[in-house]
């Protein structure tokens, strides 16, 4: 069985997703303070891993820190906006749902300042 939301294929499927991509991170920024938040985090951060004088491996666990971290913001939102477009009740599922996808974010930004405060440590 197709989708028939699916009509596109080759480079007209590809454009079309980068095109849905990029309304995501708009949709993400205008509407979530977090996410916001995380995008001048990263605009600060990454340029300052690109400096630092680490390793490439070492740059490439910071920058990459830094857009997990976006990441999990993208798919928190995600999910909050799926369970509130279900449904604006309190649901203890719901709940569960935001609250785990809330944890997923806090595990993100311990993962960043872990290995940040690693590689810092070990290089100065």
């Amino acid at each position: 069985m197709t989708n028939p939301y699916k009509g596109a294929t080759g480079l007209r499927r590809i454009w079309n997703a980068c095109g849905y991509s990029l309304d995501g991170l708009m949709t993400a920024y205008r509407g979530e303070a977090a996410f916001r938040q995380l995008v001048w985090m990263a605009i600060i951060l990454i340029p300052v891993a690109l400096v630092l004088p680490v390793g490439p491996v070492s740059r490439a666990l910071l920058i990459g820190s830094v857009l997990i971290s976006l990441i999990i913001e993208l798919l928190n939102s995600a999910i909050e906006a799926a369970i509130d477009r279900i449904s604006l009740e309190t649901h203890p599922l719901s709940k569960a749902s935001k609250d785990m996808s809330s944890a997923a974010q806090m595990l993100g930004l311990i993962l960043l300042a872990v290995v940040w405060g690693l590689v810092l440590l070990e290089n100065f």
